[in-house]
């Protein structure tokens, strides 16, 4: 979905990119993830399993996407160091805040629920990234509505929303930015995309 939203934007910014396909590799072989990074500038997972919102407290329903924060992450970042790419760009989520208040970067996440805990650990791997030398850019996104993401119209209710469309389009933004965590939403939300909007000047369209 992702991958699907930031080809249209990245190529018509004169990007190449390789995206295998699922069935093309396997992101949890350290060797093949390795050979498909070798002389690539910049890596970006985009790489989820995202269930449908009533699966939310089946965790067993949500193991591969746990696997793909944490042991793909880790192969990747190794497999980025080893490459010598310059940037490394995981995509997470807001609801790592507190529920209730305006938030922003600088707020502490405390405790998250259970099925949060691997992008947690995903941003981790990405400052991995960071202190090896590269640029970890962790963009931490709204809940995703639009084409393909079963979340249409969007529920603001939930403190922060992003067409897919903008988050493809802030996703070829992200490649330029130092290391650290930015919100990418819709203006005006209880989080704020301050930060992102000022470094990239990037703004929501939809």
């Amino acid at each position: 979905m992702l991958g699907r939203a930031l080809r249209p934007v990245a190529e018509g910014a004169g990007h190449e990119l390789a995206m295998p396909a699922h069935e093309e590799l396997d992101l949890f072989d350290p060797r093949a993830v390795a050979c498909a990074a070798r002389r690539v500038d910049g890596v970006l997972h985009l790489a989820t399993r995202i269930r449908p919102l009533e699966q939310i407290s089946d965790a067993e329903a949500w193991r591969e996407n746990d696997l793909l924060r944490t042991t793909a992450s880790r192969i990747l970042v190794d497999a980025a160091i080893a490459a010598g790419a310059e940037v490394y760009v995981q995509p997470t989520v807001t609801f790592v805040y507190p529920p209730n208040g305006p938030v922003s970067e600088v707020t502490p996440v405390g405790e998250v629920s259970p099925l949060l805990h691997s992008a947690l650990d995903a941003e981790q791997e990405t400052e991995r990234f960071a202190r090896a030398g590269g640029r970890g850019v962790v963009v931490r996104f709204g809940l995703l509505d639009g084409p393909g993401t079963g979340a249409y119209p969007p529920l603001a209710e939930l403190g922060a929303t992003l067409h897919v469309s903008d988050a493809g389009s802030a996703l070829l933004a992200a490649l330029s930015l130092p290391s650290g965590i930015y919100n990418v939403c819709r203006d005006g939300e209880r989080v704020s995309n301050e930060r992102f909007t000022l470094a990239t000047g990037w703004h929501p369209q939809l």
